[in-house]
């Protein structure tokens, strides 16, 4: 599957994570800090193949400025990338 940099990047407060997956399956989306904790998890329920788009948004919690990074998981393949929030 691909998983493409999210956008825009850096952001404030809203960014957009975009992946394609080549086959139905259970597929989860999790945000998380420098130091591995989980600070969001944005799917965790089956999806058709083909593009699909979520959006990860930081008002409303408390999150400081800072690198995290945006792990796809599909049918055991796994993907990560760095974000970087802007306050």
């Amino acid at each position: 599957f691909v998983l493409y940099q999210n956008y825009p990047n850096p952001f404030n407060p809203e960014t957009t994570i975009r992946y394609r997956l080549p086959e139905t399956g259970h597929v989860s989306v999790r945000i998380y800090d420098v130091l591995g904790n989980e600070v969001a998890t944005l799917v965790d329920e089956p999806q058709a193949a083909g593009l699909h788009e979520v959006r990860f948004s930081a008002s409303g919690r408390w999150v400081a400025s800072g690198v995290y990074f945006y792990t796809v998981q599909e049918n055991g393949r796994r993907q990560t990338k760095a974000m970087l929030l802007i306050r």
